[in-house]
């Protein structure tokens, strides 16, 4: 099959691979839409942190975003998964340690990451292999585009919820990227009162364009008092703005990653008496993230700029093509 290889910063190439066998408790996925996230751009410039932690090494398959039919079954599997279409899990934990036992699997110190950590191939590929209890299925009404959305989405959800806002409360949104907007989607959809922080004009128009009417650079910014801040954007100096420009007894969420150390003031969390929440992983949201696209309750496709096909991968990863304001690149690998 063909799969998009990453054999060093900024090298890659489309090649043919032996396709994936279903291993026992196993499904091998084709692949119908995989999204490009920013995830899959530090591994391109060689900045993840998992590669200098080995966690992850080159050659490397990437893709964690994923939608696709199941095609394959291996021993043990249920024969009902045949023929249904899927998304699944990125972080996919041992299962025997405490962590998994307790429902932490995402957080599990010997996990797998789907196209990420620990050399698990992922979906820039015809097809994926993963195991059988990773699933979700996902209804007609979810269609490859929006089934491809729900593992940001997971992720966004379970940003939005941290917050612990909804009627009357008042959030900024730090960071108007793929995640922030659809943070900033699941708060809209929970009746909160949405700001969005970003600094370039261009993502703001975008922002506007989904009807937020509060958006905002750092100079134009008003002077609110914010109920919850969300962190969605990467650099270092926001997470202290965020503790900055929060009401006391309010909610900062982390979900950004910045690629250098960001340094917050503990005294100021403690005189504030602010609650900190650091977002990982989709895992825990993926089956309501599904129910709330399904439901239209919120609806991400706009987010979508453009859809390519393998071979247009690494241009997209090095931010040689231009597709619009939209955020989110998808690829079909069948093209």
């Amino acid at each position: 099959m063909r799969a998009f290889v990453l054999t060093g910063p900024g090298v890659y190439e489309v090649r043919e691979v032996p396709a994936p066998q279903a291993v026992s408790g196993e499904v091998v996925v084709d692949v119908e839409r995989a999204g490009v996230c920013g995830t899959d751009a530090e591994f391109f410039t060689g900045e993840m942190a998992y590669l200098h932690q080995g966690h992850s090494s080159y050659p490397m398959r990437l893709g964690h975003e994923w939608a696709g039919t199941v095609s394959e079954l291996g021993e043990g599997v249920d024969p009902g998964w045949l023929g249904r279409r899927v998304m699944g899990d990125t972080m996919l934990g041992d299962r025997t340690c405490r962590r998994c036992r307790r429902g932490r699997q995402h957080v599990c110190e010997n996990r797998q990451e789907v196209g990420i950590r620990d050399g698990r191939p992922g979906a820039l590929a015809e097809r994926i292999a993963v195991p059988a209890w990773s699933l979700h299925a996902l209804p007609d009404s979810v269609d490859a585009v929006l089934g491809a959305l729900v593992e940001p989405g997971g992720n966004a959800l379970r940003a939005a919820r941290a917050t612990g806002a909804g009627p009357g409360d008042r959030v900024l949104v730090m960071g108007p990227g793929t995640i922030g907007l659809l943070t900033a989607l699941f708060l809209r959809a929970a009746d909160a009162e949405v700001h969005l922080l970003g600094h370039t004009a261009e993502s703001l128009e975008f922002a506007r364009s989904l009807d937020f009417t509060h958006t905002w650079t750092r100079d134009e910014l008003p002077d609110l008092p914010f109920d919850a801040v969300v962190d969605a954007a990467n650099a270092e100096q926001l997470p202290a703005l965020a503790v900055d420009l929060v009401e006391p007894s309010g909610r900062v969420v982390y979900i950004g990653l910045s690629g250098q150390p960001s340094r917050i003031d503990t005294r100021a969390l403690v005189l504030k008496d602010v609650t900190a929440t650091g977002i990982l992983s989709a895992s825990p949201g993926l089956d309501d993230t599904i129910t709330a696209y399904a439901e239209g309750t919120v609806d991400p496709k706009p987010l979508v700029a453009a859809t390519v096909g393998l071979g247009e991968v690494g241009a997209v990863l090095a931010g040689e093509h231009a597709f619009g304001p939209a955020p989110k690149i998808h690829v079909d690998p069948r093209l």
